[in-house]
């Protein structure tokens, strides 16, 4: 194994010294002969300046010593100790281990005296480790070897006694290289070997950015399912097993020896992170695939003997942005009786029990071993979500933002204080200055809010899924709908939300700064003042995001952005043209007005919420009718509102109805008429007929007292995956996999336009079994099937149906949003890339052709 490994490691470097590699030690040997079949081996280390190499005599608590081991070869004959001197010897205390060691710098020469028989030759390798001043690369192998059959010219011929005298004067030269270090630094004192005395080490430093796991479940009959996982720390990339370029970065491998014991699945080992990333690399300068935080490579085997070890090793190499290290290797071992694994100096047990009879029907099924995400049968369909993509919607979330922050410009907590702010601005400050501290002023206000979303990025890196876990979560839910209620009837003007007032009194206080520390706390305060009207619609702003269970951490911010941009623009726009100011309405009670049609939208909003607790819950009582019965009776509330029939506490007497209002009671009265339209009946879907704007704001429309239909369009569906398969095999049809949930806006908005389209209507009814699984359905499952899975770098309890789906569609195709959409054969294989939710405007030809070449890449495998 050390052959294959030190080979791989001197490709490697070859291939990869343009990427910044650290590699500051290079190896040399020779041979010198003694006469009388006699020789030294010479290993000779060159360093490069700052670096160093430790002694083959530590103490096992420091660094890693250097070391030699040799094959056995009944031919050799080792002769003693190696010895060993260097250039630059440092022996003594040592800082970054806190400890005494010996070290060499710049050069080292390691000497064994071997007697060998004619014709001979010796091979092993050596260990060492590298460091700096600052931190430590991990150890290292070297392979060596000698031949002794033919004699180099280079060889040099020396009688024993020279040899003797050679090394003692090595020896002295050694000394004297010491005590000329020691005139240097106080940090080393002349110490012969045995009068080092251990000391404990805190830290060493060594740079180990990757901690590896390694476990097994088991499955059906002699099967067993490894499971190894990669934990990145955060900046540190690992490298996909599939890179076509062999000068880039060196794979991830896995080797296994030899065992007689069990039969190998054919193939690479199945890739599994929610952390790729694919695409040019700067520092390759090429197109690679590389994983961060963590990643899962997964293998089945059949174990036709349940006796004896399996052992093997892996190699990987690991990069941050700047550096990358050399390639590693970790050892592991499985117990094929008990299936209990130790990796590296990790062990770990099987992942369902230590048992050996466990069979489990459940993870059998929901490991799909066909399925094979890099070769479906047919390349066509969504790979994964492009660069523009994402750019895109992180400007629609933005765009949200700064909707929300204009309509909070509005409010009566805010617009008055535009003139009073910016006149402190240009009296205060007068010319460029004042320009310069309004502008200031504007900056820390967008920051104050980007600043907001800060605790998510805590909750994201804590979990990865948190605010899709949101989105479905029951409780979570009844949390937003009565947060919503209660922003509602604050903007009705019943009551008045506001920060303790010790907030607001200590940013004042800490406005007396002076300077841009005190334009920040004015910025700060403005923030907190004005909460009562901007904290609901912050509010609203969050709880949208979240109930889309696609957002994450970065989209919060760009809608906090958002936010921030357009309440600072007023600040600092009116702060350098004040002459605009004079454009500006005067306040009213029209403010008043704005807060109130925000405090109907809460209540709207607030529904969504409820039907999504619902739903998850099947409890049944906010189903179709009810839902859209409510919001008629909200909008025609508002309708009446506009047209001077509802008051409230903060209203000014009406008089006149102005044009503003004549014409939003107008257009809100037509809403309310088109939401009726709700309770048409559809003759395609067997239903009401659902609406597009409602379209993953109401419940699905099959969600009925009238007209109930659990499948959407009044498809043939299955929510089972056992169901579907055992009937798509008798039909023989391919499955059409519909990762769904019940609070899913994106599932919804497919369902209602884009399955109701005709010709994808047709193409799904006549050439696919439907299975729509959803991964928020809170039903329990039995107990026997209540098992404990590993995925996503945790050990996870399956304790619901909704459980099992998530599990079956991040296990199988790396996902854990929905809608996702994917096409199987009915024996297991995929039969093109699975496909997500898309806003694009020709989605719905691009689902019609995902569809089309499912229907061929099944008839080619007939």
């Amino acid at each position: 194994m050390k052959k294959i490994q030190s080979l791989l490691l001197l490709l490697s470097f070859i291939s990869i010294s343009f990427a910044q590699v650290l590699d500051p030690v290079k190896w040399t040997f020779e041979k010198e002969s003694l006469g009388n079949n006699e020789y030294n081996l010479v290993f000779n280390a060159n360093i490069d300046d700052g670096w160093y190499v430790y002694s083959q005599f530590l103490d096992p608590d420091g660094p890693i010593p250097t070391s030699f081991t040799y094959e056995k070869n009944s031919g050799v004959t080792i002769l003693g100790k190696i010895s060993e001197n260097g250039d630059k010897v440092k022996e003594g205390f040592d800082k970054l281990f806190e400890m005494n060691i010996k070290k060499f710098g710049h050069g080292a020469k390691f000497i064994q005296k071997v007697k060998v028989l004619d014709g001979a030759s010796i091979a092993g390798y050596l260990e060492f480790m590298t460091c700096d001043d600052e931190k430590c690369l991990p150890p290292e192998y070297v392979e060596f070897s000698f031949d002794f059959k033919n004699s180099p010219a280079k060889e040099t011929l020396k009688e024993a006694e020279d040899v003797k005298s050679e090394l003692k004067k090595a020896a002295e030269n050694t000394k004297a290289l010491v005590s000329e270090n020691n005139k240097e630094t106080n940090e080393f004192s002349e110490t012969e070997q045995e009068d080092i005395l251990p000391v404990e080490t805190k830290s060493s430093g060594v740079l180990d950015p990757v901690k590896w796991k390694l476990n097994t479940t088991v499955l059906e009959g002699n099967k067993a399912l490894l499971t190894y996982t990669a934990n990145l720390e955060k900046g540190w990339s690992i490298y996909s097993q599939d890179l076509e370029n062999l000068d880039g970065p060196v794979p991830t491998s896995f080797s296994f020896d030899k065992n007689e014991n069990v039969k190998w699945v054919e193939g690479s080992l199945k890739e599994t992170s929610e952390h790729t990333y694919e695409g040019f690399d700067k520092m390759f300068e090429m197109n690679i695939k590389k994983f961060k935080e963590s990643v899962m490579f997964t293998k089945e085997i059949d174990i036709t003997k349940k006796e004896g070890v399996l052992k093997g090793y892996l190699e990987f190499m690991s990069c941050d942005d700047e550096k990358c290290l050399p390639p590693a290797f970790v050892d592991y071992e499985i117990d094929l009786a008990t299936l209990k694994t130790k990796i590296g100096d990790e062990l770990s047990v099987n992942n369902l029990n230590e048992k050996e009879e466990v069979v489990n029907d459940l993870t059998k099924n929901l490991l799909l071993k066909d399925v094979d995400l890099e070769n479906p049968i047919s390349q066509c369909g969504e790979v994964r979500a492009t660069v523009t993509q994402e750019k895109k919607s992180f400007w629609i979330v933005f765009l949200m933002g700064l909707g929300g922050g204009l309509i909070a410009l509005m409010t009566p907590c805010v617009f008055p204080m535009i003139p009073l702010t910016v006149s402190f601005f240009t009296k205060g400050s007068q010319g460029k200055k004042g320009l310069v501290n309004a502008f200031l002023y504007g900056f820390f206000i967008i920051l104050v809010y980007v600043l907001l979303s800060v605790p998510f990025h805590i909750l994201d890196g804590l979990d990865p899924n948190i605010l899709n876990n949101i989105s479905t979560n029951v409780w979570l839910n009844l949390l937003f709908f009565a947060i919503f209620i209660f922003f509602a009837f604050s903007f009705f003007g019943f009551y008045e939300i506001e920060l303790p007032s010790s907030f607001a009194d200590k940013s004042s206080k800490a406005e007396g700064a002076g300077g841009i520390l005190g334009i920040f706390f004015m910025a700060v305060t403005l923030a907190i003042v004005s909460f009562s009207c901007t904290g609901p619609i912050l509010g609203m702003l969050i709880g949208s995001l979240a109930s889309s269970g696609g957002a994450g951490a970065w989209q919060l911010t760009a809608g906090m952005a958002g936010f921030g941009v357009a309440f600072a623009l007023p600040f600092t726009v009116f702060a350098a043209f004040p002459k605009f100011l004079n454009a500006l309405p005067s306040s009213g009670g029209w403010m008043n007005t704005v807060k109130v049609v925000l405090g109907f939208i809460e209540i709207a909003l607030a529904l969504k919420f409820l039907s999504n607790a619902d739903l998850v819950k099947n409890w049944g009582f906010l189903r179709y009718e009810v839902f859209i019965g409510l919001w008629i009776i909200i909008f025609a509330g508002l309708a009446l509102y506009f047209f001077g029939k509802i008051k409230f506490p903060h209203d000014s007497p009406i008089h006149k109805l102005s044009k503003a209002r004549i014409i939003l009671g107008t257009i809100t009265s037509a809403f309310v008429i088109y939401l009726f339209t709700a309770f048409m009946y559809n003759e395609d879907s067997k239903t009401f007929q659902s609406l597009s704007l409602l379209s993953g704001l109401a419940p699905p429309a099959g969600y009925s007292f009238i007209h109930e239909n659990h499948c959407p369009q009044n498809f043939a569906c299955f929510h089972d995956y056992d169901e579907a398969l055992e009937y798509a095999i008798k039909v023989d049809k391919p499955l059409l996999l519909d990762f769904t949930g019940h609070a899913c806006v994106n599932c919804r908005k497919v369902e209602e336009t884009i399955w109701n389209q005709p010709q994808i209507h047709k193409i799904i009814d006549e050439n696919y079994v439907l299975v729509s699984l959803y991964v928020d359905e809170a039903v329990d499952l039995p107990k026997e099937d209540q098992i404990t899975v590993f995925y996503n770098g945790k050990d996870r309890k399956l304790r619901t149906v909704g459980n099992k789906w998530a599990f079956m569609e991040y296990a199988n195709f790396n996902q854990a949003s929905q809608p996702y959409y994917v096409l199987l054969s009915n024996d297991g294989k995929l039969l093109n890339n699975p496909i997500g939710y898309s806003s694009n405007s020709d989605y719905v030809d691009q689902y019609e052709e995902f569809l089309k070449c499912g229907i061929k890449a099944n008839e080619s495998l007939k």
